[in-house]
């Protein structure tokens, strides 16, 4: 094997136009609400053998990459997953995980085969790629829908935790473990990996983040690097001991993201950036995968019926089975019945059945293709209106009021920028009326492009920028008492309290 420089240069160039037109690009669409993967697909599509002509069939490699690609973006949701948030919800997030994907593979398999024809074993994989949701298909849309913390935390638990049963299954039903075993060890083969996996996930994370606070690195640019290091040992520790790699990663960056460690705000913003390009490669990769010539009527049409299916179906049902754990209302279970977008993950996972050469494991490929790209299309968009039509948007932040946080890590706390609009009812309160925890102050205040160092006595107008510097511990109660005079004015004293006792 010989080591062409050109071809490097070439790679390098093409590589490095096709990162900067997908960021373009994402920022162009994001306002329509289309998910940042149909972008990136797409353009691995235009590049491939019936584009610009580029070929791309290796599934080992696409399965290892994918694999790869997957850790960094799971190691970014966990770090940058504010625990406190998913807290309340992790009963229900964990459920949707677990028992609510072997509700949707049931019923996806049962529907496959009898239905639309297809053997079992591309039955129960259809059913196992598919259950899965996928965080960032899910969080490009929903970050323009103010919803409640219970339910994006919901979202967020699930779309971290579920990774790991699918890739312990698919892997399991592709290699034909299930027909040697049988379906009750393969039960146990996988809460045994996924006990494994969390367990040196906790392990990594609370021994990684004792190191890191005691360690005096060099440079501060090596504290992100070393954390996302520490997140990828408890991935190689679990995989090396047969035990469930995804699961390990994200629980490893869930206790490192929310433990107080220097430059935190650095280490969240490498992760962020490491995984948009993670995501960028991998969802190119996976396009210049599918052959569009391969694509008939035939896949289109089982692609469509699976996908009703799915969505209809086994996603509303097994929100319903999963919420009996921790209940919620009607109208919140409709919302995540319809948030269940897929993403990179059943693209990624079909990889799994090709690498492993399991009979029509490409026509596999195929229709789950384009049943994410269809569905994505169908549900993306519309995420926003379903939320209104159901009233599940986040009644206790009002539109007058947005805020902004930048951390000031060296006194452990946050500098939040705020903006007054013109509805809010923060227009003619003294700054002395805010009222803001003690510990809390607005340090300036930006008024027509001046700069105004505020007194008790300042009065705010609409259109003024506040920036309010707040101890972290403070921060979610500094940031209530905004909105709550942004809702009320100066009575908020009085009517916030009241309603922050009204269920929601």
């Amino acid at each position: 094997m010989t080591f062409d420089v050109h071809e490097l240069d070439t790679f390098v160039l093409v590589g490095s136009a096709v990162t900067l037109l997908a960021i373009l690009a994402v920022r162009a669409f994001a306002g329509v609400g289309l998910p940042s993967l149909l972008i990136y697909l797409l353009m691995g599509v235009a590049l491939g053998e019936k584009g610009l002509g580029v070929e791309f069939e290796n599934a080992e490699v696409a399965h290892a990459l994918g694999f790869i690609a997957l850790a960094v973006i799971l190691a970014e949701g966990g770090l940058t997953t504010t625990w406190r948030e998913i807290r309340p919800v992790i009963r229900l997030g964990a459920s949707l995980a677990t028992l609510g994907v072997a509700v949707s593979v049931g019923i996806v398999a049962l529907a496959s085969h009898y239905l639309l024809g297809l053997s079992w074993e591309v039955s129960v994989l259809l059913g196992a790629v598919t259950s899965p949701t996928d965080a960032a298909a899910v969080f490009s849309v929903l970050r323009r829908v103010p919803l409640p913390r219970r339910l994006t935390g919901t979202l967020e638990a699930e779309s971290g935790l579920n990774d790991a049963p699918t890739v312990v299954l698919v892997t399991l039903v592709s290699t034909g473990a299930v027909d040697e075993h049988g379906f009750l060890a393969m039960g146990g083969i996988i809460v045994y990996e996924l006990a494994i996996g969390i367990a040196l996930g906790l392990a990594a994370g609370f021994g990684g983040a004792w190191v890191m606070r005691r360690a005096a690195l060099p440079s501060s640019g090596l504290y992100p690097l070393s954390v996302l290091t520490l997140a990828f040992l408890a991935y190689g520790g679990a995989a090396a001991v047969h035990g469930s790699g995804f699961a390990a990663v994200y629980v490893a960056a869930l206790v490192l993201g929310n433990t107080e460690l220097p430059h935190r705000a650095a280490t969240r913003s490498f992760a962020e950036g490491v995984a948009s390009l993670a995501q960028i490669g991998l969802f190119v990769m996976l396009g210049l995968l599918l052959s569009p010539g391969r694509i008939t009527l035939e896949t289109v049409g089982l692609a469509l019926a699976a996908g009703l299916v799915l969505t209809f179906v086994a996603r509303p049902i097994s929100v319903l089975v999963s919420a009996v754990v921790q209940p919620m209302p009607w109208r919140e279970l409709g919302f995540l019945s319809w948030a269940g977008l897929r993403g990179a993950v059943p693209i990624v996972l079909t990889t799994i059945p090709l690498a492993e050469g399991v009979e029509d494991a490409t026509d596999l490929f195929d229709l789950v293709f384009v049943m994410v790209v269809i569905y994505t299309l169908l549900t993306g968009p519309t995420l926003p209106a379903v939320a209104k039509v159901l009233k599940v948007t986040r009644r206790s932040e009002p539109r007058g009021l947005e805020v902004e946080a930048a951390p000031l890590e060296r006194i452990a706390a946050d500098l939040l920028q705020v903006t007054i609009s013109p509805v809010s009812k923060m227009h003619g309160v003294e700054v002395g009326e805010l009222r803001l925890p003690t510990g809390a102050s607005v340090s300036m205040v930006i008024r027509e492009g001046r700069t105004i160092v505020p007194e008790r006595r300042t009065v705010l107008r609409h259109g003024d920028d506040l920036l309010v510097v707040t101890p972290r511990k403070l921060r979610e109660r500094t940031e209530e008492r905004l909105r709550q005079v942004s809702a009320h004015g100066r009575l908020a004293q009085w009517l916030g309290d009241r309603s922050r006792r009204t269920p929601r």
